[in-house]
């Protein structure tokens, strides 16, 4: 059987930035065995697949760990930017059943939204293993319904974080996000999730759905500028609507090409 394939950068100003990402367009469901191979196989951080849902498309992503997850920000502006690019989407504007309910992407020029669910966190005492797994401590902890949240001082701390990947892995939840108030944008950040089989994540469009609701309460706006601090960095705008979350960015097609499984 052959698939079509694409290699999208997501939340990326320019190609080999932002965080890469796999898209498969199906014309009906793979068995899952089937879709966390190809999604090993890729060894992105993430590969999304689709399926045509009436009006809108089913959407479902896989990390190179072979883990479903609930909800994955950069892939789901990949797989946008492929439909209204490669794969003849009409108008401006994709709506996607998921597991996180419906997601709402919108074309603006070059530039995507997405509309996805708040976050729901509460501040809880920093957990042993976090401690372990991170050289430098935390002001602030806080429990998502997937991730742990950290929050330092300054953007340098941010930068100096050198995680025991291994301390991780005892970890409950998909991945932590550390995060401080940014030099030259609103708020900086870095996610980690060897749990799921990503060390650093690129960029997490998910993890903005934490980060914006605390730092809009923090900074006292509703439209905040981000940077993701990996090596590759990300360049994300995120608005704060309450029970909803616009994140916006750009995306770059690196490779368009086929895929043969049995």
């Amino acid at each position: 059987m052959k698939l079509k394939i694409y290699h999208i950068d997501a939340f990326a100003e320019k190609l080999f930035s932002g965080n890469p990402a796999a898209v498969c367009p199906l014309d009906k469901w793979l068995t899952d065995e089937q879709m966390k191979n190809i999604a090993m196989e890729n060894n992105l951080a993430e590969t999304a697949f689709f399926v045509k849902d009436g009006d809108a498309y089913h959407i479902r992503w896989f990390t190179p760990g072979a883990v479903e997850v609930e909800l994955c920000g950069h892939a789901t502006l990949a797989t946008s930017f492929v439909l209204f690019n490669y794969e003849g989407h009409k108008g401006d504007e994709i709506k996607f059943n998921s597991r996180s309910g419906i997601l709402k992407v919108t074309k603006n020029g070059d530039s995507l939204t997405l509309d996805f669910p708040v976050d729901e966190y509460e501040r809880v005492k920093t957990p042993a293993e976090l401690s372990i797994a991170l050289n430098i401590h935390s002001k602030e902890c806080y429990r998502g319904k997937t991730d742990y949240m950290l929050v330092y001082e300054t953007e340098e701390e941010i930068t100096k974080i050198k995680p025991n990947f291994m301390a991780f892995k005892m970890l409950d939840g998909r991945g932590v996000i550390c995060t401080a108030k940014g030099n030259n944008v609103d708020f900086v950040s870095r996610f980690f999730a060897p749990q799921s089989g990503i060390d650093e994540d690129p960029v997490t469009g998910s993890a903005h759905t934490t980060l914006t609701p605390y730092w809009s309460g923090i900074l006292g706006k509703k439209e905040l500028n981000a940077v993701q601090l990996s090596a590759r960095k990300g360049y994300l705008k995120c608005v704060d609507k309450g029970q909803r979350i616009e994140i916006s960015g750009k995306a770059k097609i690196y490779l368009k090409g086929e895929i043969e499984i049995d």
